[in-house]
């Protein structure tokens, strides 16, 4: 298990180990000469002697200037780019101590190796002006590596409109989740940590193949179908694609039962029964009605569902009556936001909701741009406002549960296709139904689609997969663990 901080808890450690008697001077000199260890190895890659940092007046500015004086003893040929008017405390220290070279307006020659010192997490404003020009300057080098996280990205990840591409970054500490939000997936590239010696606690999970690993351990011989839980899967009045490509990942999962109920208005159509007979004949079918409540372990509502009374009358129901696990996505969503959220609070059963920007701003009066912001913070406030799991869906899936949160990196743009949010819906309530309870489900789910994702992209292209390619990858997902 790995773990990542906001810039805000960072700051709150830093300014922890200060207090503990740590001068920041140290902590400085520590991120220096780590930064100029990523450096040098970088240079010696490339084959040339000579870098550029292009500094900011704060403390990331001061790691600059202790990496390029580290890079000197050395007898590389390093010079600083500044043009700071206000500095920190530390970092003048640092310029002091610093012997180069120091550029006080913008070289005219391109380097292969920059550094980017500028702001790091002290980014307060968007770039403009002098600033935006030496981000320019920096982008222009061959190589380009940030200190902390590249400057222009925001904690939540967002890029602003003049933002630092690095081709590595080099964080201080611990990982930063804007690293692994939203932008912050591309604008990063490679990415190393340094210990400065800073200790951290909490933050927020990010699991790998072993912490998945142990949710499905190797099973007993001597075991049957029903120690490994029923899953339901309870379609609308809307589309049947939908819940029938959760059937699919549903089956995938390792759950022991998978059932699709289907409402009476579509239950005895003969061509829709043999339709979803022939493509998943594993899949137990059976008819619901207005006061139907599913024996089952997990349940997954809203995919293809509509919106509307009967529906909404449906979800108070599992809301109230049903004691399982319960995993609401597309129109279960879409209901809450017609008919009112309150109703999560009034519920006799584990639920996991797993929205798309949209989908959430509508769940929660804000807007996208807003949500992506923070989205940990964001979806951390849902879940304990009322007692969910929140799913929240983008590039990076952030995952909240009370005090827990996870990033699941896993992932390929080939799942930005219609359905492979019906895939997830099905293959959370799958492994939820297996006794897994909903973080783990819910960070599971996320993390095998985004695999299986990764594993179409390799086979197929980034643009031919669709849900159902998704579906067929997801047992190589699985072993892949």
């Amino acid at each position: 298990m790995k773990y990542a901080y906001t810039n805000a808890q960072m700051r709150m450690f830093d300014e922890r180990e200060i207090r503990r008697g740590t001068p920041a001077e140290t902590l400085m000199e520590r991120a220096g000469s780590a930064l100029a260890g990523k450096v040098k190895a970088a240079m010696e890659r490339l084959g040339v002697r000579d870098a550029i940092f292009v500094c900011g007046g704060g403390n990331n500015g001061g790691d600059g200037f202790v990496a390029a004086e580290h890079l000197r003893d050395e007898s590389f040929d390093v010079a600083v780019l500044c043009l700071a008017e206000r500095f920190s405390a530390a970092c003048i220290k640092a310029k002091e101590r610093y012997r180069g070279e120091i550029f006080g307006k913008i070289p005219r020659r391109k380097y292969v190796v920059a550094v980017d010192c500028l702001f790091g997490t002290g980014l307060s404003r968007p770039i403009e002006g002098e600033n935006a020009a030496l981000v320019d300057f920096i982008s222009h080098a061959d190589h380009v590596i940030a200190c902390d996280i590249p400057s222009g990205l925001t904690d939540g990840g967002i890029a602003s409109d003049i933002c630092v591409k690095a081709d590595e970054t080099v964080c201080m500490g611990q990982l930063k989740t804007a690293l692994l939000l939203a932008d912050g997936a591309d604008m990063g590239g490679s990415i190393s940590v340094a210990d400065i010696g800073i200790p951290a606690e909490g933050g927020t999970e990010i699991f790998e193949d072993e912490d998945i690993k142990t949710l499905f351990p190797a099973k007993k011989s001597c075991s049957h179908k029903g120690h490994y839980g029923r899953a339901a899967i309870l379609a609308g009045f809307g589309s049947l694609g939908a819940p029938l490509l959760s059937v699919g990942a549903c089956l995938k999962s390792g759950a022991g039962y998978t059932e699709l109920f289907l409402p009476p208005e579509v239950y005895p159509s003969p061509g829709t029964l043999l339709s979803a007979a022939a493509k998943y004949p594993a899949c137990i079918l059976s008819a619901y009605d207005d006061r139907f409540l599913p024996h089952a372990d997990a349940v997954a509502f809203g995919m293809g569902a509509g919106v509307g009374e009967r529906q909404f009358e449906m979800l108070t129901r599992l809301l109230g009556e049903y004691q399982g696990t319960l995993v609401l996505d597309a129109d279960a969503l879409n209901i809450l936001s017609v008919y009112g959220r309150e109703i999560l609070k009034n519920k006799g059963c584990r639920v996991i909701i797993t929205p798309h920007p949209m989908e959430f701003s509508r769940l929660t009066g804000k807007s996208v741009g807003t949500l992506l912001a923070d989205p940990i913070g964001e979806a951390k406030a849902f879940s304990a406002a009322y007692g969910v799991t929140v799913v929240f869906k983008n590039n990076r899936t952030v995952i909240a549960e009370g005090e827990r949160t996870a990033v699941n990196v896993t992932g390929s743009p080939v799942l930005a296709k219609g359905g492979s949010g019906d895939v997830l819906a099905g293959l959370i309530a799958g492994i939820a139904a297996r006794g897994i309870p909903p973080f783990e489900a819910a960070c599971a789910g996320s993390f095998l689609l985004g695999r299986s994702g990764e594993i179409a992209a390799r086979e197929m292209g980034e643009y031919a997969p669709d849900a159902t390619d998704i579906l067929s990858f997801l047992p190589k997902a699985l072993k892949s663990v």
